[in-house]
C-alpha cells in the first residue's frame, strides 16, 4: 500500500486550489432556487417539444402508410392496363412470346480438338 508523502499532499492541495479557481462556488442568494428551476424547466420544455414533434411525425407516417395501403388495395376499374393479372397476361401472350422461338440450338463441332476451337 502506498503511503502519501509530503510531495503527494502538495500536489493534491495544488489540484484542489486550481479546481476552486476554475469552478467558483455559486452565491446562495434568494433567487438561487428559482433560477435553478427556470433552467431545469427550460430544458424540459425543449425535450417535451422534441418529443411532441417526433410523436407527430410518427402519427403522420402511420396515417400516410395506411392511406397508401388503402389506395393500393382498392381496385381501379378505369384503367385497361391493369384489367388482368400478371399470370393472365402471360397466359394470353402471342405466339411470338413462346419459349421455342427464343431458344437457339447450340451446336458443338466434336471433330476438332478442344484447344483448336
Amino acid at each position: 500500500m502506498h503511503t502519501p508523502n509530503r510531495r503527494d499532499e502538495e500536489l493534491l492541495d495544488e489540484l484542489f486550489r486550481a479546481y476552486r479557481e476554475a469552478c467558483p462556488t455559486p452565491e446562495a442568494s434568494a433567487n438561487f432556487m428559482p433560477q435553478l428551476w427556470e433552467r431545469i424547466e427550460a430544458r424540459q420544455r425543449f425535450s417535451f417539444f422534441v418529443r411532441r414533434m417526433a410523436s407527430g411525425f410518427v402519427t403522420a407516417a402511420v396515417a400516410l402508410t395506411f392511406a397508401m395501403a388503402v389506395y393500393l388495395y382498392t381496385p381501379h376499374t378505369g384503367s385497361a392496363f391493369y384489367s388482368e393479372s400478371y399470370v393472365e397476361a402471360l397466359a394470353s401472350g402471342h405466339a411470338a412470346d413462346t419459349a421455342e422461338e427464343y431458344v437457339e440450338p447450340v451446336r458443338f463441332d466434336l471433330s476438332e480438338p478442344a484447344g483448336q476451337l
